[in-house]
Parts: structure tokens; sequence; C-alpha cells
């Protein structure tokens, strides 16, 4: 098992749990695509190890080494189906010490994407138990963060990628996420825009509806010309961006959304809409980080 590090490679966390085989299926599937590294990666979490009391370290310098050997094993299956999946794919797996959401922030920098697994707990549950990965990840990592929650429908032809438009800068960022995703998969781009009545009552509806438009068409000039061969299609709904945007992405392949739209600190709140499309996105949801980058976790 090699442990050295490949930029730009897509990075994926396993563990033994049905969802995390489903992204690591996933991101092989990714890597292939775009021709990268796929690296695997498996942490390995002791609760309160560091600092702990002496009782706890002297359990673990007992079973530490079987618990290393079971996850070690689990780490070379993974390694073993993604080569089996794709045999000229370069796959590197490593154990790491430290929680899930810190092992992966920290080997986000410079790689084209981390990809994670959903256990289907609740937005309450996995925003606040110990084992949440993805609203630390989302929140702070410096690359797009993929969530499989469900696996890739394909029925419509050419496939669709959904992308959530606000005007803002990170959602720019998703446009030509979403635009790059789609030349490779020789998909069509579907830009959504969400609106919802104004609270002011000198602003009519229609004139709402008409700055989505213009914010949806201003965002999205420019890269059919960079990529021809991707169709476009616009489309204005109202609604919460949550709903609108899980429903658009029904039979999408993929649904690509800013970390944090024009609220500012909203991606950090839990009604956010990364938040809630991490949640109820009927396909995985790539959520694009702001151009100009994230902190620590």
């Amino acid at each position: 098992m090699s442990t050295s590090r490949a930029r730009g490679a897509v990075v994926v966390g396993v563990d033994a749990t049905p969802g995390a085989r489903l992204a690591l299926a996933w991101a092989a599937d990714e890597a292939a695509l775009r021709r990268l590294p796929l690296h695997v990666v498996l942490a390995v979490d002791v609760p309160g190890l560091e600092g702990g009391s002496a009782e706890l370290t002297s359990l673990w310098t007992s079973w530490g080494p079987a618990v290393r050997t079971v996850y070690a094993t689990v780490l070379e299956e993974a390694r073993d189906f993604a080569v089996g999946r794709h045999p000229g794919l370069t796959v590197l797996a490593e154990l790491a010490d430290g929680s899930p959401a810190d092992v992966l922030w920290a080997r986000a920098p410079g790689s084209a994407m981390v990809v994670i697994g959903s256990r289907h707990r609740g937005i309450v549950r996995d925003l606040f138990s110990r084992e949440a990965v993805g609203q630390p990840l989302v929140t702070h990592a410096p690359c797009p963060v993929v969530v499989v929650r469900e696996p890739e429908l394909v029925s419509h032809a050419p496939p669709q990628v959904v992308v959530g438009v606000d005007g803002s800068a990170v959602s720019m960022e998703a446009v030509r996420f979403a635009f790059e995703e789609a030349a490779f998969r020789e998909a069509r781009v579907i830009a959504v825009s969400a609106w919802q009545p104004p609270h002011l009552r000198d602003l009519a509806l229609e004139d709402a509806q008409d700055e989505a438009r213009r914010v949806l068409a201003e965002s999205t000039a420019g890269w059919q010309e960079k990529y021809p061969q991707v169709e476009l299609r616009h489309a204005v709904i109202r609604g919460h961006p949550v709903r609108v945007l899980s429903d658009a992405a029904q039979w999408a392949v993929l649904l690509v959304a800013g970390s944090r739209g024009l609220g500012g600190f909203s991606g950090l709140l839990l009604g956010s809409v990364s938040q809630g499309l991490m949640h109820h996105a009927p396909c995985p949801v790539v959520i694009v980080p702001h151009p100009a980058g994230n902190g620590t976790p």
C-alpha cells in the first residue's frame, strides 16, 4: 500500500459501510473519466486517545495493531475494487490517523476533488455527530467536495448535469465545473435559477422573475463558446433553492452548487442550500468552494 500523494488526484474517503462503497465506485469512474489518479483514504480515528486516560491508552496499545490490521484489509479490498473496476487506473491507498474530516481536509489542497459517501442519518445527526464529515469538508475544503448519496441514474440522452445559479462568485465557479464535467460526460447542462417572491412590496413578482432570468443569462454567458459541444438549457423556477434544485435533478447524473451563495455566511448555517442539497438531492452532489479559498476546519 502506498502512502504517497498525487497532485490533481480524485481523493475518496472509505470505510466498511455501503455508502462508502458507492462513493468509491463513483470516484473510480470519475478518476478514469478524467484520466487522473485515485487516492483512496481510510482514517483511523480513536475517540479520546489524544490526552485521554491511561486506561484508554493501554487498551489501544493492546488492541490497536489488530484494529489496524482490520482497517488495512478494508483498505486493500477498496483498492482491489477500484483496480478491478478500471484496470488501467492508478490507485494510491493510504491508512491515516485522525478523524475522517481532518484527514480528508488535509488531502484536499491540490486535489481535483474529494469524494465521500452518505449514511442517510438525517441532517441534524450528520451535522452534530462525531462521524460528521460532509459539513466541515464543504465549509472548509479548497477543492470541490462530492457527496454520493445515490447512484447515477442515466435515463436521458444526453445525460444531464444540473447547476444552481444565483450570480455569486462561487456560483460562477459552479457553472465552470458543470460545463467541464458535462464536456467529459458528453452531457447537457441545465442551469437553474430559483427565485422566491420579493419581501419588498414595491417589487413586482414579474420584476423578481426577470431579475432571475438576467442573472442566469449573465452567469452562463460565454461558456458555450468555450465548450461548443455542450448543450445549455436555462430554467427559472419559483421556490426554495433546495426544493427547486432537488426536483430539477431528479433525472440528472450530477447536481452542482456553490458552497455559499449571496447570503455570505449562509454556508455555515443549518438551513443553507449546500447542506440541504447534501441531504435531499436524488443524485451525487458537487459542492464547489469559493474561488478565494477556505480556512481550516
